[in-house]
């Protein structure tokens, strides 16, 4: 079936249809998410039961370049100073050092293999260094996807390598455009090269702070009287951050992910309301990318570089990301053997570099298709073995910490053990309006509704837009008694006195 005017929509909504019905499916049977997606993509294909023709690289690179901004932007707005500060040094050194040492060494062992075993798929030096620096990038936020809800970590590991995924994709894209013209022979000259790399990476993280600074700026400045407009600003303001970084040849996913951690760290006018669309948007974007990545692979494609692409995964799981994650995690003796480990476990390959290998294939070079055929592979490898296998890992080596214990408040009134509704009044302090002093910015969950509020001896019924003092009381009420404790928890209180309702 080919693609048209007249059923893309459709197509599209079905699929994306299936692929939300699978959100569940990772936490119950530890699958990777990523997998399912693309699997989805995999049999509306070609090769698949959908029979869609899809063959565009040009098209799925876009789409791909997109979402990965988008994807890079949210997990910057999520990064929280006070949480990646104690694992600021290593995290940037995996992201960094760690993806260079790691396309080292596949790419000498690429070289080497293809050389001596494979000469099928004979790969030049700058090839496999090409090839190496593709699918050096890991994808360690699909981890989290599969980890039980609650599971604890232990040495800050969940934020060490959430840090790590997040902002080492930047470094993956810069080495691979730096191979690409070599393996192309335009014939550029070393200094040239260290040069552009230098300035790519210079701009972006200028062209981030900057217009990170200038969009917290302008959102606040702005006084809008429809506020559901300010999220539409915000993605204003990410597509500005990205195009004229891009425009001006700097790193685009470097900038908009410093850019996202500057815009998520400072206050921001309905903050809360603009990160919840944001998500949203977010989940769009990686769906349409995964189901368009695995729309352009064809499964049978794959046989063929099976063998190859294996030996090259099992090296990588073996032998690079260990070497790469124990070289940059050597200096650090607060972290144990047991959890730089699982740091080297936990070096998930996923759809950045499906994405990267558009590139080759939109470049035309003599072997792109075969090198995107082996990224696949490899992928789909990792995502399968490792993928499955993280929260065992996690227990096997004892880095799960228990859960916290849970301390009861203490009640001025008694009431019934069937008793459901309960009612709280808390005082706001200052930490409580961390993320924005608007009523619509703070964290309440959702079963929890603020129904009136006190500001010395006047009453008044909060609004979205009601800006809060310190000192105000609400009175908060919830489904039942852990939800109180849960909306206190996220708004920094520990007291509260609480009554419970019939």
């Amino acid at each position: 079936m080919n693609l048209s005017t007249e059923n893309i929509l459709l197509i599209g909504s079905v699929l994306l249809f299936f692929s939300l019905l699978t959100e569940k499916v990772p936490k119950k049977f530890g699958i990777p998410i990523l997998l399912l997606f693309i699997s989805i993509g995999m049999l509306a294909g070609s090769d698949g039961i959908g029979r869609i023709h899809f063959d565009d690289p040009h098209t799925a690179q876009f789409i791909g370049m997109m979402a990965l901004a988008i994807i890079l932007f949210s997990g910057g707005m999520h990064s929280k100073y006070k949480e990646i500060k104690p694992v600021m040094l290593p995290g940037v050194l995996l992201a960094t050092l760690g993806i260079i040492l790691t396309t080292l060494f596949t790419g000498l062992f690429i070289f080497w293999l293809t050389n001596h075993f494979f000469e099928k798929f004979t790969f030049t030096l700058f090839e496999s260094l090409l090839l190496a620096s593709v699918v050096a990038s890991t994808d360690a936020a699909a981890v989290f996807s599969i980890l039980p809800k609650g599971m604890r970590l232990k040495y800050h590991l969940r934020h060490l390598l959430e840090l790590e995924s997040e902002s080492n994709d930047p470094m993956a894209y810069m080495l691979m455009i730096t191979f690409l013209p070599l393996v192309q022979h335009q014939g550029h000259s070393a200094l040239w090269i260290v040069g552009i790399f230098f300035y790519e990476l210079f701009a972006g993280l200028l062209c981030g702070f900057l217009l990170g600074k200038a969009t917290v700026k302008i959102i606040n400045k702005i006084n809008m009287s429809n506020h559901a407009l300010y999220p539409i600003l915000l993605i204003i303001m990410f597509f500005v951050l990205f195009s004229v970084t891009e425009f001006i040849h700097g790193n685009g996913f470097l900038a908009v992910y410093i850019g996202g951690v500057i815009v998520g760290n400072s206050k921001l006018m309905h903050k809360r309301s603009s990160k919840s669309f944001f998500d949203g948007f977010t989940w769009f974007a990686q769906i349409t990318m995964f189901l368009t990545l695995g729309l352009l692979l064809n499964p049978s494609e794959l046989l063929p570089v099976a063998g190859l692409a294996l030996v090259i995964g099992i090296f990588m799981i073996i032998f690079a990301r260990p070497l790469a994650v124990w070289g940059c995690l050597f200096p650090f003796r607060a972290i144990p053997p047991k959890a730089k480990f699982y740091v080297s476990w936990v070096g998930l390959r996923g759809a950045v570099p499906i994405i990267f290998a558009t590139y080759l294939l939109a470049a035309n070079i003599e072997h792109g298709r075969i090198m995107f055929n082996i990224v696949f592979f490899i992928t789909l490898l990792s995502l399968l073995v490792q993928g499955t296998l993280v929260p065992f890992v996690a227990r096997a080596l004892g880095l799960v910490e228990p859960k916290p214990l849970q301390l009861m408040p203490t009640f001025d009134t008694e009431a019934e053990e069937e008793t459901k509704t309960a009612m709280s009044e808390i005082v706001i302090r200052k930490q409580s309006l961390k993320e924005g002093d608007c009523l619509l910015d703070m964290p309440v969950p959702e079963n929890t509704r603020v129904v009136v509020a006190k500001r010395g001896d006047h009453y008044f019924i909060p609004k979205g837009n009601t800006k809060l003092e310190p000192r105000d009381i609400l009175y908060i009420i919830s489904d039942d008694e852990e939800g109180l404790r849960e909306a206190c928890g996220k708004l920094g209180i520990r007291h509260y006195h609480l009554r419970k309702q019939k």
